[in-house]
């Protein structure tokens, strides 16, 4: 049975300057895939009222499991870069699946931005 469950997304813009807005869907479902989640998630923040232009925006195009309800929290301030392979999550993939849980909390940001920022991770604050 699907229950729907709340996840936070960290909406990523930069990880060098710590740029992150958290946002929280409520009645998410696990069965949808990831694919399925990130269109809901892009086609809600376009139109979010409070949320600034540059985060509906963005280009966003992965997801990564960043913390789950009752476990670790990683010392990096915006997101661990370790567990790729287990942590990001694959387009057709279920979120059950893929790890979320209720008050999972994933990070959207953009592929390309993370991978730099994974070869040389430094901070401008």
């Amino acid at each position: 049975m699907d229950v729907p469950v709340v996840v936070t997304v960290r909406l990523i813009r930069s990880f060098e300057q710590r740029n992150y807005k958290p946002v929280v869907f409520q009645q998410v479902s696990l069965e949808q895939t990831a694919q399925d989640f990130m269109r809901c998630v892009r086609d809600d923040i376009a139109t979010r009222p409070g949320l600034p232009p540059p985060f509906r925006e963005y280009r966003y195009d992965t997801m990564k499991i960043i913390h789950q309800a009752h476990g670790a929290k990683t010392n990096e301030l915006v997101m661990s870069l370790d567990d790729d392979e287990k942590l990001i999550l694959q387009d057709d993939q279920t979120l059950r699946a893929a790890g979320v849980a209720n008050e999972t909390e994933v990070g959207f940001f953009r592929k390309d931005d993370y991978v730099f920022y994974k070869a040389n991770p430094k901070t401008t604050w």
